[in-house]
């Protein structure tokens, strides 16, 4: 399988300044879920939630990570996935990805309407989500073995890091609450390879073996 290019992949930083998204929809936990890996639990299972969320350092209320030694934490603290990159991989697995499926916590569209490109990123990016809270793009997601039980994919590890849509994690830098609805501003832009970049570069053989 050949990737395509993201829409707006190939905008450059000054570009990205201002891009706007929009934030379809806010996901935390929904059930721990029996997993055969070193922890025995995942919390991959995330869904939509009405209402407003409080965004803290750790992440969003109401959402946990069942392996904290891998996931979570200051720069963990957020993941977000653009909703036209689940789109491509919804024609590609023949089934819906609906929002959390992938375990993120925030979906976001508006990379071909609005030119919002999450995978565009570079370390160091901020969102402004609604009126108060403000994200820092860090790290780009790196599948683990945990992800592939979870979709039940044929080589779904190697296949997700080869799509190029790898999402990015982010930390908080002012907390508040979003919501479903909330436009997604970028206020200032990073330095260096973008997440797309980052992700491809690890290479199959470097993704983590287990959540």
């Amino acid at each position: 399988m050949t990737a395509d290019a993201s829409p707006t992949c190939l905008a450059s930083a000054a570009q990205r300044l201002g891009m706007l998204g929009v934030l379809d929809a806010v996901c935390v936990v929904h059930q721990l879920v029996d997993d055969p890996g070193a922890v025995g639990v995942t919390a991959i299972d995330k869904r939509p939630v009405e209402g407003p969320v409080k965004v803290r350092t750790l992440g969003l209320h109401g959402d946990i990570q069942a392996d904290r030694k891998n996931h979570g934490g200051e720069e963990k603290a957020v993941y977000a996935y653009c909703a036209d990159d689940a789109d491509w991989w919804a024609q590609q697995l023949g089934s819906e990805v609906p929002p959390g499926h992938f375990g993120e916590n925030l979906r976001i569209s508006g990379a071909e309407e609005l030119g919002f490109d999450v995978d565009g990123a570079a370390a160091g990016e901020r969102w402004r989500i609604g009126e108060r809270v403000v994200l820092e793009v860090t790290r780009p997601r790196i599948p683990c073995a945990t992800f592939g039980r979870w979709l039940d994919q044929d080589r779904w590890v190697k296949r997700f890091l080869q799509g190029g849509r790898p999402g990015t994690y982010l930390r908080v830098v002012t907390p508040g609450e979003i919501r479903a609805g909330d436009a997604v501003e970028v206020i200032a832009v990073g330095d260096g390879p973008t997440m797309r970049d980052v992700a491809t570069a690890k290479g199959p053989g470097l993704a983590r073996p287990e959540e």
